[in-house]
């Protein structure tokens, strides 16, 4: 049997953050070795996530929690406000980082890229871990060279925190690679309501829709002469970005330097 990978979570108490949590523990090529969370100091993260307890307690500092499970790999679906400062602990004791939150600025990307670099260690920053999602990024940036004239609609539960998802602006990055800047739509055309025609990305235009009863779903239109083309992705439950994560835990040991974006990992 290969050696376990040890991992930490934070944001464990989270719906996120129980899935990976129970994933970890269902699986016999890792080990849950730290759990992370403001709330439910103490309790069992096996019995948070409806398994058998698995002796490892929930703990409200990361830090302590780093030292003493002494993990190989942090996986984080925390907030915008504090996955930054948690990714910058983790590198500091050599943790590699896996970061299911958005909201990082690009000069924060970078920033973290250089200190994993200085410690030697790989990291992930990746807005989707879902592996129909990425394939849906990559289409649409392939459908671009061909399609130009494009838009983006994302679809998110009211709670969410930011917008547009990271997995619209990554997908707006990634379709920007494959297009030249090309502002769509009418010279002269003007918002009688603010904000009506959605962000403006090179060129074109990202809408975010935020309503109760929704999960996660993405579509990128595009329209060109006598056609369009619709590339869509629906997500139903959380636990169908653990495949994903489960991948970042193992290919994050092979890597050097922090990497933005799944679809690095998808061949």
């Amino acid at each position: 049997m290969t050696e376990q990978i040890r991992v930490a979570v934070a944001g464990a108490g989270g719906r996120m953050g129980k899935e990976v949590v129970k994933m970890v523990l269902e699986d016999p090529n890792l080990r849950l070795v730290a759990a992370v969370n403001l709330s439910d100091e103490g309790l069992d993260a096996g019995t948070l996530v409806g398994l058998p307890a698995c002796g490892v307690t929930l703990s409200r500092d990361l830090e302590l929690a780093l030292v003493e499970g002494k993990p190989q790999v942090l996986v984080d679906f925390t907030t915008p406000q504090s996955a930054y400062s948690n990714t910058v602990t983790a590198i500091k004791h050599g943790v590699r980082p896996v970061i299911g939150t958005t909201g990082f600025t690009p000069e924060q990307i970078e920033d973290l890229d250089k200190q994993c670099q200085e410690r030697g260690i790989g990291g992930l920053i990746a807005p989707n871990f879902s592996i129909g999602a990425i394939l849906m990024m990559k289409f649409a940036a392939q459908a671009a060279k061909y399609f130009p004239h494009l838009e983006i609609i994302e679809y998110h539960g009211d709670q969410k925190l930011d917008a547009p998802s990271g997995t619209a602006v990554k997908t707006a990055e990634l379709i920007a690679m494959n297009r030249e800047e090309l502002r769509q739509g009418n010279p002269n055309e003007e918002e009688t309501i603010e904000g009506s025609r959605g962000g403006y990305y090179n060129g074109f235009r990202i809408h975010s829709v935020r309503l109760p009863g929704v999960f996660a779903q993405q579509e990128v239109i595009f329209g060109g002469f006598g056609q369009t083309l619709k590339i869509r992705h629906d997500s139903y439950e959380r636990a169908g970005y653990m495949p994903g994560v489960n991948l970042a835990i193992s290919k994050v040991l092979e890597y050097e330097g922090l990497i933005y974006g799944f679809e690095h990992f998808v061949d």
